[in-house]
């Protein structure tokens, strides 16, 4: 059985170091590490790139649309490849958890995160896997719509890239170590450990 990697985000070059864009960046070193190439899925809006975790075969994927109408894109895939809901994976930044910490869960809400709100409409549920990559609370008073969409500062790269990194790791052990041993392993760590 094949897993779907739903690496959320929004497909413009504007975007590309937006903390909004962590899930896309994601699946891109997903990619990166294993030598793949996204490849434009015909007839749907979304590229996908193929490895393999362990004996698994695994569709990461990037929709052409952006954040808020990106679901039906990861849903037409699954539905296509006979990929089952207890195999989808969403990756997507959260707000709600302290920057640089990954937190792994099945279900919930969506915290407003648009992204979400449209992979639970085009699922038709929400008990679905997902990596929340924390970005934690905008400073001051300034409006988390800005914040999620502000390109990560250089001096901010090195911290990103090792999240990223993280997540990538995260994204592996759940496919082959399953729910309860990645929460353990990663629900419990700190962003400095």
């Amino acid at each position: 059985m094949a897993w779907l990697i739903a690496g959320l985000g929004n497909p413009d070059e504007r975007y590309a170091r937006t903390r909004h864009n962590l899930g896309r960046m994601v699946v891109d070193e997903l990619a990166r590490e294993e030598g793949d190439r996204f490849r434009k899925v015909r007839f749907l809006p979304v590229e996908t790139a193929e490895i393999r975790v362990g004996d698994e075969r695994v569709e990461l994927a990037r929709s052409t649309r952006y954040m808020n109408e990106s679901g039906p894109s990861y849903a037409s895939l699954a539905k296509k490849r006979g990929i089952e809901l207890g195999h989808v994976i969403a990756v997507h930044d959260e707000l709600d958890i302290p920057a640089g910490t990954i937190r792994v869960k099945r279900g919930g809400g969506n915290s407003g995160h648009n992204g979400l709100r449209s992979l639970d409409q085009a699922l038709r549920t929400a008990d679905y896997l997902r990596i929340r990559v924390g970005i934690g609370r905008p400073p001051g008073r300034q409006d988390p719509a800005d914040f999620v969409l502000q390109p990560v500062g250089t001096r901010d790269e090195a911290d990103l890239a090792l999240l990223v990194e993280h997540a990538a790791e995260a994204v592996r052990v759940l496919i082959t170590d399953g729910l309860d041993r990645t929460q353990d392993r990663f629900n419990r760590s700190t962003p400095s450990s």
